[in-house]
């Protein structure tokens, strides 16, 4: 399954902007919960844009707030639009959008006014497919820069506090601080890799928006080379296009006082990283791998991040061992049967559509449920092996009707540590086609 929205690093050739308010609480409020939504570690938060609720991912790799995939959302009023064109990580060249001025952005207990939104105009430009649920827009350092805002990715909610003496003490009592440094209105830390038995330190952007647990650029540093066990791979989507690079598993990555055993890192290419402004001494990313790991505190005004372990934390690093991506592609009804909770009528005689004697209480129920493609196959995969291909449509999972799975589900199948098999029926060309592979590590 596609390793969905790895990492969205934009880079807006723009003006600079206007000042712009940050988050403030209404009166009497200290402290707001929100619950979120987790998938692929990206973590997916509600928010409302001029008064319609929208479906955002957070993500302290932009600075700042944009929108797409707005055509089911046309009620949403935008304010002194101006077209403007936008580039970021990715191979291919600029697309056109709009920014926009004095949006008012909304959460309950929190409010900011006078925001600028920037809006993708190209429709092809949707998250929603390759995550599986409504995704509007990305949202960055306008969420984090003025108060402490927690991630808990064991509860799935986000916590935002007032950053006030009272609450940075609370934090303190339970939080490892760390420090970091706001660059270009993104956060970085330092760390040390283990790589080709050697120990590099490295300056990561801190990037929730990146499902991977680390990025390293190769090309940016002469003792930052792939591993020689790798495998070509799609790396996630831009704002210019899809990244590819390599994946390999290295032997270790810490910082402060944390410690990370062979984690899998990927290497994007060059062409996929040339629209991105690197701030010093900057040679990759930190994600939602290694992130998950924590109970996740940002606190932008003074530099800190703060970092409590949770359950995940020894939990192995794995990837998708199938080599097949697999994103929605609209839905379909679907028929089922649901058993009758009346009492019957003596003597009553019930008919089917076809005019033939129903002998059991049920009826026909129809829902509407996703439609799955295969968008990718990587070389030389169990799946490419097989003969599975893009454009496929997947009816079944092991013998199991498709949309009885979330995208998520998919994903966990096919990164699982066991080699399991998967048995996958499929359509192509209007023929009902069957095809098995076996997971296998080869890293």
């Amino acid at each position: 399954m596609k390793r969905i929205c790895t990492i969205f690093l934009f880079l807006i050739h723009i003006l600079p902007v206007l000042s712009q308010e940050g988050f403030v609480f209404d009166k009497g409020v200290e402290k707001v919960t929100v619950p979120i939504k987790l998938i692929n570690n990206l973590v997916f938060i509600p928010i409302k844009v001029n008064g319609v609720e929208l479906n955002f991912l957070l993500d302290t790799g932009v600075e700042e707030t944009i929108l797409f995939s707005l055509e089911e959302n046309q009620e949403v009023s935008f304010y002194n639009s101006e077209k403007i064109t936008l580039k970021g990580l990715g191979s291919e060249e600029a697309i056109e959008g709009l920014k926009t001025t004095n949006n008012i952005l909304e959460l309950d207990g929190l409010r900011s006014n006078h925001q600028l939104i920037y809006v993708i105009l190209d429709q092809s430009f949707n998250l929603s497919s390759q995550i599986g649920i409504p995704v509007n827009g990305i949202i960055g350092y306008q969420f984090f820069k003025d108060n402490f805002v927690r991630i808990n990715y064991s509860s799935k909610k986000v916590v935002v506090y007032k950053n006030n003496s009272s609450n940075r003490k609370k934090i303190e009592k339970k939080y490892d601080k760390t420090g970091i440094t706001i660059e270009k209105q993104k956060p970085y830390l330092t760390g040390n890799i283990a790589i080709n038995k050697s120990n590099v330190a490295v300056k990561l952007l801190i990037d929730i928006g990146n499902s991977d647990s680390v990025w390293l650029f190769q090309n940016l540093s002469d003792s930052i080379r792939v591993p020689a066990k790798n495998f070509d791979d799609f790396l996630g989507k831009g704002f210019s296009g899809d990244i590819e690079g390599k994946r390999a598993r290295i032997e270790g990555f810490s910082f402060n006082k944390y410690d990370f055993k062979y984690p899998i890192v990927a290497f994007p290419d060059s062409s996929s990283i040339k629209n991105v402004r690197m701030v010093q001494n900057r040679v990759g990313s930190i994600g939602g791998e290694i992130l998950k790991r924590f109970s996740v505190i940002f606190n932008y005004s003074n530099g800190e991040l703060f970092l409590k372990k949770n359950s995940n934390f020894n939990e192995p690093f794995t990837y998708n061992k199938s080599g097949v991506e697999i994103q929605h592609n609209g839905l379909q009804w679907v028929q089922e049967t649901v058993k009758l909770e009346t009492v019957p009528i003596s003597g009553a005689v019930t008919f089917d559509s076809r005019g033939e004697k129903v002998t059991d209480n049920f009826k026909y129920k129809f829902q509407l449920k996703p439609i799955y493609e295969i968008s990718n196959v990587r070389k030389n995969s169990p799946a490419a092996i097989c003969g599975l291909q893009v454009g496929d449509i997947v009816l079944k999972i092991n013998k199991s009707p498709v949309y009885n799975y979330s995208l998520q589900k998919i994903n966990d199948m096919f990164k699982s540590d066991e080699e399991i098999w998967i048995y996958l029926e499929v359509e192509r060309d209007s023929q009902i086609l069957d095809f098995k592979f076996q997971l296998h590590d080869i890293l």
